[in-house]
Order: structure tokens, then sequence, then C-alpha cells
């Protein structure tokens, strides 16, 4: 009998590690998706103004303003547009960046 328990419990502890130790599907949630207006208030509102209105020209095509987010821009006076690809940044996330900086911009 006292054998029996043990093999119960052997097997049981067993079962416990196996789950434990198994993989986790993960799922992507909200917070994994990419934040236009968090990433906008960090990194880009210092040169670009709160509402947009500063060194960001909203007439542009879209394709162009996300390749200055992408390889950045020398002006003719500092300070120069820094190319966010090199930071990780996507096109797909640049393009968010300025679809929020046009929703922004009075």
């Amino acid at each position: 009998m006292r054998l029996m328990s043990l093999a119960v419990a052997a097997l049981g502890l067993s079962l416990f590690a196996a789950l434990l130790l198994a993989p986790v599907p993960v799922r992507a949630t909200a917070d994994d998706q990419f934040d236009a207006a968090g990433t906008y208030k960090t990194k880009c509102i210092a040169c670009h103004g709160p509402a947009a209105d500063k060194r960001f020209d909203k007439a542009l095509p879209d394709d162009q303003l996300v390749e200055i987010v992408m390889k950045g821009k020398k002006p003719e006076k500092p300070p120069n547009m820094p190319a966010y690809n090199e930071k990780g940044v996507t096109a797909e996330q640049a393009k968010s960046l300025v679809d929020y900086m046009k929703s922004i911009k009075q």
C-alpha cells in the first residue's frame, strides 16, 4: 500500500512538473501593438511640437513622409531629423506616426 502511494505521488509530481515546463502559447495583445501617440510624445514632440506644427508638412505625400521618418533628413540648419529605421522603426510604424501627426496637425 505504501509503495502504491509513493507511485501515485511520484506520478502526480511528474505531471505537475511537465505542466510547469510546457510551453505556453503567447497571444498578441493591445500592448504589443505600436503606440504612435506614445512614441510621438517620447521621440517627436520636442522638435515637432505638441500639435505637429513645427517642421512637418502634412501636404507632402504619405510615402515621402514615411521615407523621411525612416531615412531621416538634413535640413539647411539643425536640428537634423534622425533616421528611425536605424532605431528599429518599421515602415508600418512610420506610417502610423505620419497618420498620427496628420491627425493632430492644426
